[in-house]
């Protein structure tokens, strides 16, 4: 049964239950302010850092920097939340030095909770999702705002310095790796035409094109030796041509001449003979040699093409490593520094103490009714009728033998005569 069913019920049920209710509610108020009291407050500063876009087009001069820089904002993240990065942080500044009992990991996850790296990405260009970032916040949540500041700050600061440190870190290391791989493949190059010329050595090939010079000196011989041979079968008719009826003198002395030139025509058409065989025995190489020579052409051909590309990538890479020093390509810039918070993010104490009250009136409250309801007690007449239907005939007061109390409490009891009982 319900004990409390008008206005006059739950006066009286406030009455009975005032010690009950104040002694909870003070409770309660008290524990409210101690909590709003020692609950700390929390202060959030913030820092944007805006990604630049190249001050040269990379139509012009590319960057050697691949990448997209959603996937370098994350790796700058995962090095800016180690455990020696935070530890750095954490003794730079004094964090937590009011909790001496933490521990160095605890310290250091509770600085890893507070800070926040989040990115924006840029618009689109056309449907494809590039990973390009337009702007970046570093939050810090601190207990004070010098503190909030200073680390939102001090992150802004280590995410730009590593940003250019790994630009410019992978651009010379593109350019150091392209630089060597040029001059191995120069020092290969060195070493190949270094066995062609001891192979051409080795079978008399000395200059390159000797063969084909050879070849055509043994045609201008034949020419010659053609001519030589004409001339002598000249001189050999003349002489057969020389009359007997001639003078003995005469014919003895043109015979001479014919005889002195033909001896001169034969040396040197033994001479041109003789350079000739040389020539020949010269340029006799066999089928193998001529393979093992175009050989050696070809792979001289192949290097000589891939060092004149590598020399190429590494123009570029150079260029890419000259944009990265003088910070002409893609880059960090803060556009909103970190400043102090005006008020912190954390709920208002006072308001807080205020809830606590009013849920301490309500506990208190709620606990008197539970009380009440353990103990269903009629205490008055209109309680009798409305819980049994029966009207009673006589209602004895219980005698309070207290001073009667001045204000509305006590008047409404002397009025209604006070709690009695009910009799039928």
């Amino acid at each position: 049964m319900g004990p409390i069913y008008s206005l006059d019920d739950f006066i009286d049920f406030v009455r009975r239950r005032a010690g009950l209710i104040v002694l909870v509610t003070l409770a309660g108020c008290i524990l409210s302010v101690w909590y709003a009291l020692g609950r700390p407050h929390a202060y959030r500063a913030s820092e944007v850092i805006q990604v630049a876009q190249p001050r040269i087009s990379d139509d012009l001069a590319k960057s050697t920097v691949e990448g997209s820089a959603a996937r370098r904002l994350q790796l700058i993240e995962q090095r800016l939340m180690a455990r020696d990065s935070l530890h750095e942080v954490i003794v730079k500044f004094g964090l937590y030095s009011d909790l001496p009992g933490l521990k160095p990991s605890e310290r250091v996850a509770l600085l890893r909770n507070s800070v926040r790296v989040e990115g924006v990405a840029a618009a689109r260009e056309g449907t494809s999702e590039d990973g390009s970032m337009s702007v970046v916040t570093i939050s810090a949540r601190m207990p004070t705002p010098e503190q909030a500041q200073q680390v939102a700050h001090e992150f802004a600061q280590r995410t730009l310095r590593l940003s250019r440190q790994t630009r410019i870190e992978q651009a010379r290391e593109t350019l150091a790796f392209l630089e060597a791989r040029e001059k191995g493949m120069a020092g290969d190059i060195a070493e190949l035409e270094a066995e062609v010329v001891a192979f051409r050595q080795k079978h008399d090939l000395t200059l390159p094109g000797s063969i084909e010079f050879r070849r055509s000196e043994i045609a201008t011989l034949n020419e010659v030796l053609l001519g030589i041979e004409r001339e002598r079968i000249r001189i050999q008719r003349a002489a057969a041509q020389i009359d007997d009826t001639q003078r003995i003198a005469t014919a003895q002395r043109l015979r001479a001449d014919l005889a002195e030139q033909l001896a001169t025509v034969e040396a040197q058409r033994q001479l041109l003979v003789d350079r000739k065989s040389e020539l020949e025995k010269s340029i006799e190489t066999s089928p193998d040699i001529e393979r093992e020579l175009g050989v050696y052409e070809r792979r001289l051909t192949q290097m000589r093409s891939q060092l004149d590309s590598i020399s190429a990538r590494r123009a570029e890479a150079e260029v890419g490593f000259r944009l990265e020093e003088q910070r002409q390509s893609e880059r960090l810039t803060v556009i909103e520094p970190a400043e102090l918070p005006d008020y912190p993010v954390t709920g208002s104490r006072k308001k807080i103490a205020v809830l606590g009250g009013g849920l301490s009136v309500l506990a208190a409250f709620a606990l008197a009714f539970a009380v009440e309801l353990r103990n269903p007690v009629i205490r008055t007449a209109a309680q009798m009728q409305r819980e049994t239907g029966i009207r009673p005939v006589v209602s004895v007061p219980v005698m309070d033998t207290a001073p009667h109390r001045r204000g509305w409490f006590g008047r409404r009891r002397r009025r209604r005569g006070g709690p009695g009982r009910s009799t039928a």
